[in-house]
């Protein structure tokens, strides 16, 4: 039987960071990187985050990740909070989810063999041979269409579409149930790019892993999510299914994102987004008003909630219905 219970929940997630004190006896000033996110995501799913820089997506991950702690809330894979697990809980649960990083050329430790990059996730949990991580190592360099013969060469010996091969296999040896992919192909050249996601894409269908994609390309995610989600300053301001999303947008930001993406038309030119307002420095009420050609009065005073406006679409706007019956651009 199916469980009912989310692989991945996140629970009003809130993470803060003090900065440096600009004078002697000022506060530290507060970056509100992530404001109440709350999501699930069931087992072999794949949930897309989009925002551009500053939107809160690496925070989310670092999160996921238990790489850092929540201000409040809370981060649950399969029930069980992971701030609440001892250090050696902790490592036995990371078994269960990997992360794939945004830059194959810093990821990988080029005085490292190829197969022992691939088996550190293994080691570190210390319950394997030497023999079963080679051989570990081997299996899923072959299911990311590398060679088993791969394994003795370093890093530098492969091209950027290779080498973020290698980091996928590293992240599946553990057979996780849930990969965090962190921009994994905004390093790469476009047809390597589709290659990439290709391959996720197959190996979500044979092994049945579950991916939070994480990514500023509205392309990349449409191709590859069942459902996305767009953060702006650390908050979702619309979720929903790419299709919806990406045709019929009731949030003034994602319409923005939309419109910003290049188009391969003679002639055509992209909108420009109108420039972001620092978290720290963000005024009442929504925090896109000021950049928002749909804002009134009541959107300076009071912040609007995240609600449905149909089965499986939600927006965070006041006016969610002025924008989709508006003609786009």
């Amino acid at each position: 039987m199916v469980s009912l219970t989310p692989l991945l929940e996140v629970r009003d997630v809130v993470k803060h960071y003090r900065l440096p004190r600009e004078r002697l006896l000022a506060a530290a000033p507060v970056v509100q990187a992530l404001q109440g996110l709350s999501f699930t995501l069931q087992a072999g799913r794949s949930l897309g985050v989009v925002g551009e820089s500053g939107s809160g997506k690496s925070t989310l991950a670092r999160l996921v990740m238990a790489l850092e702690v929540p201000s409040t809330g809370q981060v649950l894979m399969a029930g069980r909070d992971l701030q609440a697990l001892d250090a050696a809980a902790l490592r036995r649960a990371r078994t269960d989810f990997q992360m794939v990083f945004q830059d194959p050329f810093g990821s990988l430790d080029p005085r490292q063999t190829v197969a022992r990059i691939v088996a550190e996730p293994l080691e570190a949990q210390g319950d394997s041979s030497r023999a079963q991580m080679r051989q570990r190592a081997a299996e899923m360099l072959e299911a990311v269409g590398l060679r088993a013969a791969d394994a003795a060469k370093y890093p530098h010996e492969f091209s950027g579409g290779q080498r973020q091969r290698i980091a996928i296999a590293r992240a599946l040896v553990t057979h996780p149930k849930l990969i965090v992919a962190d921009e994994p192909v905004s390093a790469l050249d476009v047809s390597v790019q589709a290659q990439v996601l290709n391959l996720m894409q197959d190996l979500q269908d044979q092994l049945g892993v579950t991916y939070l994609f994480i990514s500023h390309d509205l392309a990349v995610v449409d191709l590859v999510c069942d459902e996305v989600i767009v953060l702006y300053q650390g908050r979702a301001v619309e979720q929903g299914d790419p299709d919806t999303l990406f045709h019929a947008a009731a949030h003034p930001y994602t319409r923005a994102l939309m419109h910003a993406v290049p188009r391969a038309q003679p002639g055509a030119r992209r909108a420009a987004l109108p420039l972001p307002v620092a978290p720290v420095d963000a005024p009442g009420g929504c925090a896109f008003a000021p950049r928002c050609a749909f804002r009134q009065h009541r959107c300076l005073e009071q912040a609007p909630a995240l609600r449905p406006l149909a089965p499986g679409h939600t927006a965070a706007c006041h006016f969610a219905e002025q924008v989709l019956a508006s003609t786009p651009d």
